[in-house]
């Protein structure tokens, strides 16, 4: 997708530094910065303190990590120590270890380097086509609101941002944009982070749709006042029933969706499907530091970056990270595949 005009992905291999280079996105949207990471810690850390994020991102961050951890020291044992490390970054995304479980399983001993580089370049090509085939689907979904404007109220960010390009949730706004349908997107804020507010506004702004952000807890009386045509958010991970783990209060907007009748639903990448994990109660939730609650950036009047406490000095919060959305408030599943109930994805995937 673009920013000022200019096509990016949010993560590519810089042949001429042999390096990775990333968009921070801790900086947006106040600060278009390329960062490159030179060794495997960089990636490690570009993961665990977010400056990449999003299911899909941060898998494909963790392989091309491994690969920066092969530039170091080609020896097998070495690159599994690092492959087993890179799974703590974050616990929650499953693409995470998916990547780099695929990256080992891909391993060619006798050209290790070479083997894992182009194995994360597969990832990466292959997940913009999973993007743009869930835009696809989704395009039909909305093709059937037959309104002057079609309102979508979407979580957090799902977009490009999130991906490689394309994006999950946004994916089908793109689209609908392309084939000349009136779009307008609710943007929830997305506290403590602010990822609906710094990162989907961003990206809506960059791409003219129009689209307005609002405080979290503004969704449901627009549900009420029959402003909302549709919801669409991403997952980090889904389970093998359909529970969907995705950004906190996720779960709050689809109890709202069901309450007036408004379809819910999640755009599901096939890699962040887990079988292995039976219900969302069994999702790891990552908890983070309160710090995310308290502290928050932006302009001063003086138009410079300032960091500010919100929160009485001694008073602790509790940041959980996710929350689990169940299966029975989800309208469907908008995977790369087509549009799945969530008792349909087993025996789809």
């Amino acid at each position: 997708m673009k920013i000022d005009g200019k096509h990016y992905l949010t993560i590519w291999h810089n042949e001429n530094e042999d390096n990775v280079c990333i968009i921070d996105q801790t900086r947006l949207p106040f600060e278009f910065i390329i960062k490159k990471l030179n060794t495997y810690q960089d990636g490690f850390v570009a993961i665990k303190d977010m400056l990449v994020r999003g299911a899909p991102l941060i898998g494909a961050t963790a392989a091309y990590s491994i690969y920066l951890a092969a530039k170091e020291n080609e020896n097998f044992d070495y690159i599994n120590e690092k492959i087993t490390n890179i799974k703590t970054a974050r616990p929650t995304a499953v693409n995470l270890a998916w990547a780099a479980d695929r990256i080992l399983k891909n391993i060619d001993r006798s050209n290790i380097k070479n083997s894992i580089l182009n194995e994360c370049k597969k990832i990466c090509e292959e997940d913009i086509k999973i993007s743009e085939s869930i835009g696809n689907h989704g395009l039909e979904l909305i093709k059937k609101i037959k309104k002057e404007k079609v309102n979508i109220l979407t979580h957090c960010n799902a977009g490009w941002l999130a991906t490689i390009d394309w994006g999950t949730a946004t994916a089908p706004i793109y689209k609908s944009r392309d084939a000349g349908i009136n779009i307008h997107v609710w943007v929830d804020e997305t506290r403590p982070r602010n990822q609906g507010s710094s990162l989907t506004s961003y990206e809506l702004l960059n791409e003219e749709i129009e689209h307005k952000i609002i405080a979290d807890n503004t969704g449901g009386l627009l549900m009420q006042r029959g402003m909302v045509d549709m919801c669409i958010v991403g997952t980090d991970r889904v389970s093998e029933n359909g529970d969907v783990a995705n950004k906190i209060g996720t779960y709050l907007k689809a109890l709202a969706a069901k309450d007036n009748n408004i379809p819910f639903y999640v755009a599901l990448p096939s890699t962040t499907y887990d079988k292995k994990i039976l219900k969302g109660k069994d999702i790891p939730i990552e908890e983070r530091s309160d710090d995310e609650l308290k502290l928050m950036n932006g302009f001063d009047q003086d138009g410079k970056l300032k960091q500010i406490n919100i929160y009485p000095k001694n008073s602790k919060g509790f940041n959980l990270g996710f929350d689990i959305t169940p299966a029975e408030l989800v309208t469907g599943f908008i995977t790369e595949k087509g549009i799945f109930k969530p008792e349909e994805l087993r025996e789809n995937f």
